[in-house]
């Protein structure tokens, strides 16, 4: 007996740890390719606003990051860097910095949702008709999924 429960235990934890291991590749497995440095840079030269993404903000960990420059166009929001993979995330702009998941959901309700990052080495994504980038002051990438702050960064 004390044989079956000693394997129903460690095939238990080799399963989690699958499990876990799946929900962290899966995003990176089926990701697209990320758009050419070139065209990001490119892209970039007609910004409004420039800034820096680090690692070392208050809600990033080894798991929950983003780095590299941010630039923000009347079109386009262009990242140039890498983001920690993960699934369903969602590029919001905000008229105040947050920079930890507990300050997202209070903003929230005065945040305008861009659109849907499906890349981790640099993207490109369109600012939404009738949303003037003037108005906010913050970019923040937010993991949908589990509800996790990802990256955000204070561009005006």
């Amino acid at each position: 007996m004390r044989r079956w429960t000693i394997r129903a235990i460690t095939h238990g934890i080799a399963i989690a740890i699958g499990f876990a291991l799946g929900i962290y590749f899966l995003p990176i497995l089926t990701a697209p390719p990320s758009p050419d440095a070139a065209m990001l840079e490119e892209q970039a030269q007609g910004a409004l606003f420039t800034a820096e993404l680090t690692r070392d903000l208050r809600g990033s960990d080894f798991l929950h990051w983003g780095e590299g420059t941010i630039s923000i166009s009347a079109t386009q929001v262009i990242h140039e860097g890498a983001l920690a993979p993960g699934p369903d995330y969602k590029l919001y702009l905000l008229k105040e910095f947050i920079d930890h998941e507990d300050g997202f959901e209070t903003a929230l309700t005065e945040a305008v949702q861009i659109g849907d990052i499906k890349t981790f080495g640099g993207f490109l994504v369109d600012v939404p008709d009738g949303v003037d980038v003037n108005e906010f002051n913050t970019v923040l990438v937010w993991c949908e999924s589990f509800g996790e702050f990802i990256t955000s960064v204070k561009y005006r």
